[in-house]
């Protein structure tokens, strides 16, 4: 708390590294390219999942735990999938550790080479597939509606907290179908529920649509995704929800008999989000002042902080805030009472302000003669003085609109920084001197896509889901286009 953080507008990766940091969320572990998520950050993770979690089962889907390891072979089965993620996976090759002869430490044990290596989860499309083989026999097994909360490693060289790191937790669904119209109506059901999630809880504005081929996962037919923008201008994917096809199903032989008898192959889905969403929170709305945390995702809804001058008195204010914080958490709102005597108040509304509280209580003995308190709301650092009566309703009232506050702050932010161009020379310098989403008309193709990646560092973010036919020029190629795509430098 001595020292101040860095400012966006001077260095927004070292803002938010350092925020990430000081405000407790996590730090990086011994292990290259891991974190360690502190109780602080892992907090707000739990209420994602729970969030999550709630709404998978409001579609129909349960919840399975498969294996950590894959076998080597079963990642060859799928051609693109295994192309897509090879680069990416930790092989484990021996299974006994011994004594070093020369008496340094451990050593692997030669002798303890395993038959076929195994590949420590990526993702668990082969796996699971390869487990569905044994559960589907009819049409009656179908749909096979399962999801896991697993985490997962890949490989990566340039890592960063949340947003890309070795080891990453997440949630993955794996769905299989009787009809391909069956499979796509449950990927794009999917995609609704990370866009509601996404806007109502996160608070955090997002464009739905279609990834391009380049762009698609390894193994699917199609990906759709959610993609929002930070305060720094870039995009980053915070879901995809994939149509497999019968890629899979194919590839592990996962047949069903349908109603005529006839076998075919199950058509497949999968989706998935991560604990990358901890930074689009984080980057999304947070200031040179430390988080701004949405309250249906913060930890600590309320922080109620005592002014006294004596026992006497922090006695008498205990018994009023006590009387408060029953009545909030009547509400279902977290509070935190914090009177501890190791710091000042004003460290105390610096140290809640950094950690994104959306509400600080304060009551001195003023406040205590008066039967009022001071509330100071996070979002805008506004404060005014309240009545004790009705207070809990006051507050709950108060959250829900910083909720839609930081909502419709975030909303008027990506607004303001989505811009249509129509010529390459425009798209550079609104690239260069803007940022944000840029919306331009694309020809197509794979080769002009890579083209301006290559000279741009720009990719196509999506293909926007429910926009109007606007057929045009390609920016790049001046060939003929059939409408704008979503454009952005990104995470």
């Amino acid at each position: 708390m001595s020292k101040a953080l860095p400012t966006r507008s001077e260095n927004y990766s070292e803002w938010y590294n350092e925020l990430v940091k000081r405000a407790d969320l996590a730090e990086n572990s011994p292990v290259r390219g891991c974190m360690v998520i502190k109780p602080y950050g892992y907090s707000i993770w739990e209420k994602m999942q729970r969030a999550l979690d709630d709404m998978f089962k409001e579609t129909g889907h349960t919840n399975a735990y498969f294996p950590l390891f894959i076998p080597k072979s079963y990642l060859s089965k799928e051609a693109s999938h295994v192309e897509g993620f090879a680069k990416e996976c930790a092989v484990v090759t021996h299974y006994r550790l011994k004594n070093d002869p020369n008496g340094k430490g451990v050593v692997v044990d030669p002798e303890a080479k395993l038959e076929e290596e195994l590949i420590v989860r990526p993702t668990s499309e082969t796996v699971i597939w390869s487990t569905y083989k044994n559960w589907i026999q009819s049409y009656r097994d179908l749909p096979l509606l399962i999801n896991q909360w697993a985490n997962v490693v890949r490989w990566e060289m340039r890592t960063r907290l949340f947003l890309r790191t070795a080891e990453f937790l997440w949630q993955e669904g794996h769905t299989a179908h009787a009809t391909a119209q069956e499979a796509i109506a449950e990927t794009k059901q999917m995609l609704e529920v990370y866009a509601q999630f996404a806007e109502e809880w996160m608070a955090v504005p997002v464009i739905k649509g279609v990834k391009t081929a380049n762009e698609r996962f390894a193994g699917a037919e199609d990906t759709y995704c959610i993609e929002a923008m930070m305060q720094d201008g870039k995009a980053l994917q915070a879901g995809t929800s994939h149509f497999l096809g019968q890629n899979f199903a194919n590839a592990f032989d996962v047949k069903f008999q349908d109603k005529e008898g006839k076998l075919d192959y199950v058509w497949g889905t999968s989706w998935g989000v991560s604990t990358r969403l901890m930074g689009a929170l984080i980057m999304a709305h947070s200031d040179d002042s430390g988080l701004v945390l949405p309250p249906k995702l913060a930890p600590i809804q309320v922080v109620i902080v005592p002014i006294y001058r004596n026992d006497e008195q922090l006695a008498q204010i205990s018994e009023k805030v006590a009387e408060i914080t029953k009545d909030l958490k009547k509400l279902g709102i977290s509070v935190k009472y914090d009177s501890s005597d190791n710091a000042k108040p004003g460290f105390k509304f610096a140290e809640y302000e950094l950690k994104g509280v959306p509400v600080r209580l304060a009551m001195g003995g003023r406040d205590l003669e008066n039967g009022t308190v001071e509330v100071a709301r996070r979002d805008t650092k506004t404060k005014e003085t309240v009545s004790v009566e009705g207070i809990a309703a006051y507050v709950q009232n108060l959250l829900e609109n910083i909720q839609q506050s930081i909502y419709n702050k975030a909303l008027r932010f990506r607004e303001e920084n989505t811009h249509k161009v129509d010529s390459f020379e425009e798209f550079n310098h609104i690239l260069d001197t803007k940022g944000g989403f840029i919306l331009a008309h694309w020809d197509g193709t794979s080769e002009t896509e890579e083209k301006i990646k290559e000279e741009t560092k720009a990719t196509i973010r999506c293909i926007p889901l429910n926009q109007e036919a606007e057929e045009g020029v390609c920016i790049y190629s001046g060939r003929p286009s059939k409408g704008r795509v979503v454009f952005a430098r990104a995470y």
